[in-house]
């Protein structure tokens, strides 16, 4: 079986399991355990979790940081097409590679966008204008893991690098998609279950972004 094959199994298998989590969210133990009397699905458990960390502004703060440091990422991809294509005076200038990176991201804001209307529950703290903000899936475990990870990719550099460079691209990846789900959980602004839903959808986004990426290369 071809990996571009695989990754498109492994992508359908994770937005399922998305799609049912979603669900169950919906269905399963919902109380009005949120600010303003709204309802969360599995109740128990994320009050559970919200008790054990309440809210926490220093990990608020670096989860912040962290998520401009992805956004930072995504434009410098794109200041670096956009450099291709004034320099070559063309779309066909600029590394397709490049291109595809922009595509994927482009894919991983409508699901952003998406969740903003669709609201599967909202966040177990107000606003500072003491409004609701949708809260599921967690739009920073999202960013992170779909930013993250492509960032290190052996695609995006050098794919052709040596098993030592793989090896520490993998690790800086998993620090930065950890730092992010763990501080992001630790500042108390999402329910448990939002950074499980947000790491099911980006799982499933970036076992897709692979699959295109092994089918473009022919794997």
């Amino acid at each position: 079986m071809k990996k571009s094959t695989k990754r498109y199994i492994e992508s359908a298998l994770f937005f399922v399991v998305f799609a049912v989590f979603t669900v169950l969210v919906k269905k399963i133990d919902v109380q009005a355990i949120g600010p303003e009397g709204s309802s969360v699905g599995f109740a128990s458990l994320n009050a559970k979790f919200h008790e054990m960390f309440g809210y926490n502004e220093f990990w608020y703060n670096f989860s912040e940081r962290l998520g401009y440091a992805a956004l930072a990422v995504c434009a410098a991809f794109a200041i670096t097409g956009l450099i291709q294509f004034i320099k070559g005076k063309g779309l066909k200038a600029v590394d397709r590679k490049i291109i595809f990176l922009g595509i994927f991201y482009v894919v991983v804001i409508a699901f952003y966008a998406a969740f903003e209307k669709i609201i599967i529950n909202y966040r177990p703290i107000l606003e500072a204008d003491g409004s609701l903000e949708a809260s599921y899936p967690s739009s920073h475990t999202v960013l992170a893991l779909c930013v993250f990870i492509t960032m290190f990719s052996q695609r995006v550099f050098n794919r052709k690098g040596t098993t030592s460079e793989k090896a520490e691209n993998v690790i800086a990846g998993t620090i930065l998609v950890a730092l992010m789900v763990l501080s992001r959980l630790f500042s108390g602004v999402h329910w448990f279950t939002d950074i499980v839903g947000g790491i099911l959808l980006s799982t499933a986004l970036v076992l897709l972004y692979k699959a295109v990426a092994n089918r473009i290369d022919g794997d």
